[in-house]
C-alpha cells in the first residue's frame, strides 16, 4: 500500500493561510499544504472541511472518477437489478465480469480513493491532541475523523469482502486495517477484525460526539448522527441485527421523514430527513463529473443527454398506482417507443417534455426514465445524499425480520414509512414470513433507487440478480439482460488490486 497511502497523505488538506475563512465555515475546500502542521484546532477544522472535499473531488485524471458520487453510479447502479441504461459497451462493468481484473482501473478506484481519505483521517486523529484549541473542539474534530475512517472502512468491506454470510463467520480476508501515518507493509485483517475496527471507531466518536457537546452547522459535516446511522449499516452488513436496529432507530432521531413536496423536489439539496450529504455548488467548478452530471434528467452533460437512467420495467410495475414515486418515472402507457433500447418515440417525447419542461432541450427520452434526481444548475451541480431516515427505517424493519420479531412490528415500521410520509396514503402491509421479507426488499428498492444501494443490497442478500429484455418483461439490453448468481464473479467481490500487491509486500 505505500504508494497509495502515500498518495493520501500528500492529499492532506489543511489550509496554508491562502483560504478565506467565511468561505471555509461555509462550503468545503481542498486546499492542500501537507508541510503544514495543526497549530491549532482552527486549522484541523479545514482538514476536516477537506475530507468533505474529497467525496466531491476527480480523480486519476479522468472524467468518470468523482469521489463519492462513482461509487454510488458505477458500483452502486450499474451493476444491480433494477437500474437500466442504454450502455452496452459497459457490459463488463454492468455485468460485474471485472471483479478479479486486479489491474483494472475499476478495481483499483475505490482502494484508491478510499485509503486516501483514510489516510487524511489517520494524519487528523494522529495530530489533533497536539494542537491548541479547546477540548470540545479537539474531541469534536476527532470525533469526525474517526467517522470518515469507519465509513471508509465499511464501504471497502462491502467492496472488497465476501458478503458475511460467505465470510466463513468473518474468518475470510477483510482489509488492510492502517490506524495511523505508517505506510509500510501490513497484511489483511480477517473479515471480522475489519467490521470489530469499524464498530471501535463509531464506538470512540460517538463518546467523544457526547463528551464535546458540540453539533455540526451544516449537513456535509458528520455528526453523531452519521456516525450511528454508519454503524446501522455496517452492523447490517454483518448480520448483526440487533446492533443494526439499535443504531437505525438512534440515527434517525431529529430527522423526521421528508413530506410529498420535498420528496418530489429532485433530490438536490438537504431537507429535514437528510442526515448526510456532499455540497455540491456551482461555485465548485464540478463541471461534468458531478453526480449529478451522469444522472440528473435535467442535466446538460452528454452522460445524461445521451444516455437518461431510468428505472428497471419490472420494479417500475411493482409501484402501486397510489404511490407518488410511480409519477418519479415515464410511464410510456400506450406510446410507442423502441423496445429493445428503450428510446422514445415522438408521442412519448413530447409527453415527457411537457411534464417537465426543465429536460434539456437536446436531450433523448427513454421510456421509465427517471425524474426523481435533478440538477440545481449546469452541467450537473447538486447535493449529494449519503444517508436518509428512510435508509433507517428500511434497516430496522430488516433487522427485526432476521430477529424473528413479531410481524406486526415489522408492518409498522413499513407503514410509518410508507403510508405515514404520504408516499402511498393508500399502503398497509398484512404480510408475513417470506412475503413479508420480499415486501422489505421489494421498498428497499423503491425507495432508495438511483441512490447507489441496488448492488449491494444484492450482494449482501446473496440474491440472484436477474435482468430480463422486453420480450421476457424487462427492459435491459440484450448485452444486459443477464443472471448472474451469487457464486458468480468471486462471489461478487473484488480482489485486492495489483498497485497494493506490487507494494505491500505483506500481501504476497
Amino acid at each position: 500500500m505505500n504508494k497509495i497511502y502515500q498518495a493520501g497523505l500528500l492529499a492532506l488538506a489543511l489550509c496554508a493561510g491562502s483560504c478565506k475563512k467565511d468561505y471555509l465555515n461555509t462550503t468545503p475546500t481542498s486546499s492542500t499544504n501537507p508541510a503544514v502542521t495543526f497549530e491549532s484546532t482552527t486549522n484541523a477544522k479545514l482538514a476536516i472541511n477537506g475530507l468533505a472535499k474529497m467525496m466531491t473531488t476527480q480523480y486519476l485524471s479522468s472524467q468518470g472518477f468523482n469521489g463519492e458520487g462513482t461509487i454510488k453510479m458505477y458500483y452502486g447502479n450499474y451493476p444491480g437489478n433494477h437500474f437500466f441504461v442504454n450502455l452496452s459497451g459497459w457490459a463488463t462493468l454492468i455485468n460485474g465480469t471485472l471483479n478479479e481484473n486486479v489491474s483494472s482501473i475499476y478495481d483499483y478506484y475505490p482502494w484508491y480513493y478510499y485509503y486516501k481519505i483514510i489516510a487524511n483521517a489517520n494524519a487528523i486523529i494522529t495530530f489533533i491532541d497536539a494542537a491548541s484549541g479547546t477540548d470540545a473542539d479537539k474531541s469534536f474534530i476527532k470525533a469526525q475523523a474517526l467517522t470518515y475512517r469507519a465509513y471508509s472502512y465499511m464501504m471497502l468491506a462491502q467492496l472488497y469482502g465476501n458478503r458475511w454470510a460467505d465470510s466463513d463467520n468473518g474468518n475470510s480476508p477483510g482489509l488492510v486495517l492502517r490506524a495511523d501515518m505508517s505506510d509500510g507493509d501490513l497484511k489483511r485483517s480477517t473479515l471480522s477484525e475489519s467490521y470489530a475496527f469499524i464498530y471501535k471507531d463509531l464506538d470512540n466518536a460517538i463518546a467523544l460526539y457526547t463528551s464535546s457537546g458540540k453539533s455540526r452547522a451544516q449537513n456535509f459535516e458528520v455528526n453523531v448522527n452519521v456516525a450511528y446511522a454508519v454503524y446501522a449499516r455496517a452492523a447490517l452488513n454483518r448480520q448483526d441485527y440487533a446492533t443494526a436496529e439499535n443504531y437505525a432507530v438512534k440515527a434517525r432521531t431529529g430527522y423526521p421523514l421528508m413530506s410529498v413536496a420535498d420528496y418530489k423536489a429532485g433530490f438536490s439539496n438537504p431537507n429535514k430527513e437528510w442526515i448526510w450529504s456532499s455540497y455540491g455548488a456551482s461555485d465548485e467548478t464540478l463541471y461534468f463529473y458531478s453526480y449529478q452530471a451522469y444522472i440528473a434528467y435535467n442535466a446538460s452533460a452528454s452522460a445524461v443527454r445521451s444516455t437518461p437512467k431510468c428505472i428497471s420495467r419490472e420494479l417500475y410495475n411493482k409501484i402501486p398506482d397510489t404511490d407518488i414515486r410511480k409519477d418519479l418515472f415515464l410511464d410510456p402507457k400506450t406510446d410507442p417507443y423502441t423496445t429493445a433500447t428503450g428510446a422514445a418515440g415522438a408521442a412519448l417525447k413530447a409527453r415527457a417534455f411537457k411534464l417537465y419542461p426543465d429536460i434539456y432541450p437536446t436531450s433523448n427520452v427513454f421510456a421509465y426514465m427517471q425524474f426523481k434526481i435533478k440538477a440545481n444548475d449546469q452541467p450537473g451541480v447538486g447535493n449529494l445524499n449519503h444517508f436518509r431516515s428512510s435508509e433507517m427505517y428500511l434497516i430496522e424493519a430488516e433487522a427485526k425480520y432476521f430477529q424473528n420479531k413479531p410481524a406486526a412490528e415489522i408492518q409498522q415500521v413499513l407503514t410509518d414509512l410508507t403510508q405515514g410520509s404520504g408516499r402511498n396514503a393508500s399502503y398497509t402491509c398484512t404480510k408475513t414470513g417470506a412475503d413479508l421479507l420480499a415486501e422489505i426488499k421489494t421498498y428497499r428498492a423503491i425507495e432508495l433507487w438511483g441512490e447507489g444501494f441496488d448492488w449491494f443490497d444484492m450482494k449482501r442478500w446473496g440474491d440472484t440478480i436477474v435482468r430480463h429484455n422486453y420480450a421476457a418483461g424487462g427492459n435491459f439490453l440484450t448485452a444486459l439482460a443477464v443472471t448472474i448468481t451469487p457464486q458468480s464473479n468471486n462471489k461478487w467481490t473484488w480482489k485486492v488490486p495489483l498497485k497494493e500487491t506490487d507494494y505491500n509486500g505483506a500481501l504476497e
